[in-house]
């Protein structure tokens, strides 16, 4: 994971994650950990439905409990993150079976101050077929 650096959020991700697999109740405590010291106490997790395996509702992390919340209508390449105090971090998802290389490439793109590029051009860039086609971006070759 990398985040944009704490300031005013700028563009339409405010930093990028690369699990190692669709199983977001396996890859998210490693995840939260992390951004815990950036927000604090973690409140919720936003995801798209149909990039994920169906995770249970609540998600034990530490010694509290994250409700995880999917959505048809939330863009497959992307996660959010709620803080208790409602600030919240909006993540471009790399998919898992992305190269090194090119995930690398994403991560620090993504990440970088001042980036307004949204998670369509991110993935464009990358040279990796995104693999929903529904949200009605072509897709590259």
């Amino acid at each position: 994971m990398k985040l944009k650096p704490a300031a005013p959020a700028t563009g339409h991700v405010d930093g990028a994650w690369w699990p190692h697999a669709r199983d977001l109740a396996a890859e998210l405590p490693a995840l939260l950990a992390e951004l815990g010291t950036r927000l604090g106490r973690i409140d919720r997790v936003t995801y798209q439905l149909g990039e994920w395996q169906a995770p249970d509702r609540r998600l034990t992390v530490g010694e509290h409990v994250v409700r995880l919340e999917g959505f048809r209508s939330q863009r497959a390449d992307s996660v959010t993150v709620v803080a208790w105090d409602r600030s919240l971090l909006t993540l471009l998802v790399v998919p898992p079976e992305t190269d090194p290389d090119t995930a690398q490439q994403a991560l620090t793109k993504a990440a970088a101050e001042g980036n307004t590029e949204d998670s369509a051009q991110l993935l464009a860039t990358r040279g990796t077929e995104h693999s929903k086609a529904e949200d009605g971006v072509p897709q590259p070759a």
